[in-house]
Formats: structure tokens, sequence, C-alpha cells
């Protein structure tokens, strides 16, 4: 009898055993089940790559000078700030919905203990023949003026690309910055360089010059040559 009583108590401590094991699988398969779902779009808060592309900087409407003069007029904090910003801008001057005009005065270049070189602008934009000469080893810059009208140009910039015997050899790109129209031309000055030197250095040069804004619309584009020699051209 203590035998068959011990076998029955074992056959309930097995059965309890399995009951909890039992018990403990549905709430290990809940649990898993319930982390293996997927947020709802509503509730998420992440958002996913494609969701990234779609994201795009919605733009106001383009407003002309005149519109950005006219508006908010008799706030005279915003008033003086648009001064600042816009420069000596006559509304009236102003030409409605015209794109920005940018007209290049003039291109000088400067160097150190000689005078000025003006270089003629052509009309078509190819000089014909040499433009200029350049001594080997010497420092110069380029300056410039030119005059904006109709509207704000933005981004303005200026390229060069240099080609001797059909290779590139130099190509540059400096920003000029945004400006608005007004009477008075602009002047800009490029940094200092000094020109190559040597027997290799020595001869004549193609170049491609622009000037462009951010919209990619090109104002003057020169297609030039010009010589790099011991001496200065006569004069």
């Amino acid at each position: 009898m203590g035998s068959d009583g011990n076998k029955e108590d074992m056959k309930d401590s097995d059965s309890a055993t399995n009951s909890a094991a039992a018990a403990k699988d549905d709430a290990t398969s809940d649990f898993e089940g319930s982390a293996s779902r997927q947020p709802s779009e509503a509730n998420s808060c992440y958002t996913t790559e494609d969701e990234v592309e779609e994201v795009q900087v919605q733009l106001g409407p383009k407003r002309t000078i005149k519109e950005h003069l006219e508006t908010d007029k008799d706030d005279e904090s915003l008033r003086r700030w648009k001064e600042q910003l816009l420069g000596s801008v006559d509304a009236d001057a102003v030409q409605e919905d015209q794109e920005p005009d940018v007209k290049i005065l003039s291109l000088t270049i400067l160097s150190p203990g000689r005078s000025d070189i003006e270089l003629p602008i052509p009309e078509g934009g190819n000089p014909k023949g040499l433009w200029f000469t350049l001594k080997e080893g010497s420092r110069y810059r380029l300056r410039f003026s030119f005059k904006v009208s109709n509207d704000i140009v933005c981004g303005l910039k200026y390229t060069n690309t240099v080609w001797k015997a059909g290779l590139k050899v130099d190509s540059a790109k400096e920003m000029l910055g945004t400006f608005s129209p007004q009477v008075e031309p602009y002047v800009h000055e490029m940094a200092e360089e000094t020109t190559p030197s040597g027997m290799f250095a020595r001869g004549s040069y193609s170049a491609k010059s622009k000037f462009i804004d951010d919209d990619n619309k090109c104002y003057l584009e020169i297609n030039y040559t010009f010589d790099i020699q011991k001496e200065w051209a006569t004069q």
C-alpha cells in the first residue's frame, strides 16, 4: 500500500509539472506573438526610408522685388531690414515679372609694378586673336564690374577653365554672391594668383570664362586665347 501511495503521489507530481510547463509554453507563445506584431502606421514614431525620400521642402511662391517692398511696408523694422538686404532699390524702376539680368561692364588684370590691363569685352563673347599676355612668375588678380537689373540674381558665380595643347591644365570657380538691382555697378576682385614659370609653362593657352547663377543661367561666356611669356607684352 505504501508503494501504491507513492506511485499515486508521483503521478500527481508529474501531472502538476506537465501542467505548469504547458502554461509556461502558452505564456511564452502569447508573448512572442505579441512581440512579433508590427506597430500600425498610425502608431509608429519612426519614418521609413521611403517616407524620407518623399519628404520635400515646399518653397513659397516667388515674389518680385516690388512685391517684397510693398509687403508689410508699414512695419518700420521690416522696412529697414529690407533696405539693408535689397540696397538702394527704386521700386518704381523695377520691372514686373522679369528675370534678373547681369551685364559685365569691365574686366581688368591687376599686377603690382605695372599699369592695369583693361580687357575689351566683345559683343559675341569671343575675342579675335590673342586677348592678353601674362609674364611668367608674375602676381596678378582679376577685377570686374557688373550691373544687376530687373530682379535679384541668386548665387552668381565665376568659372574659368584653361587648356594648353588640348589638355586641361587649370579650372577655377568662385562664388560671388547674391545681388539686388541697383543703379551703381558692383565691383569684385578675385584672389591674387601667380602665373607658372619655366620653359614648359611659356606658350599659348585657350580658356573659357563664364558668369552663371544658381539656375545655370549664363550671363556671359568668353572663349579666348592668351600667352605666358618671359616679359609682359609691349604696350
